[in-house]
């Protein structure tokens, strides 16, 4: 079961799946919606997509202070949706769940196509709005 199925299947079908907390999974969903929903943070996932980087290539990459991108990385990987290595002095960056993102970035994309982006124009959330 997934987190966004309908919770009549929530506690245990005596099939011997432990039950489901729909509102812990609702929640927990909700939570990583918020980290990917701020524009710079969604550019740094998809520039780590192509693979692991430094934060002065991000920088560069995204036109972003080193201070914007190491607090957004930090976000991420307190998410953890990101990790890094050492290399020498500075950190490689990566994403710990690629494929997993990916195929989150591109059911975002069809969603955003079938419905013409209407999301863009929402009162509540869309570009205008102060949500």
């Amino acid at each position: 079961m997934t987190m966004l199925e309908d919770g009549a299947a929530m506690a245990s079908a005596g099939d011997g799946a432990p039950a489901v907390d729909e509102s812990a999974a609702l929640t927990a969903a909700a939570c990583m919606f918020r980290s990917l929903g701020d524009p710079a943070r969604l550019a740094i996932v998809r520039h780590l997509t192509l693979g692991e980087h430094k934060v002065v290539e991000l920088t560069e990459h995204l036109g972003l202070a080193q201070s914007t991108v190491s607090a957004h990385l930090s976000c991420l990987r307190d998410c953890g949706l990101v990790t890094s290595r050492p290399q020498g002095r500075a950190s490689m960056w990566s994403l710990t769940t690629a494929p997993q993102l990916l195929a989150l970035l591109a059911a975002a994309e069809q969603l955003l196509a079938a419905t013409g982006d209407a999301v863009a124009l929402c009162p509540t959330y869309g570009e205008t709005s102060r949500a």
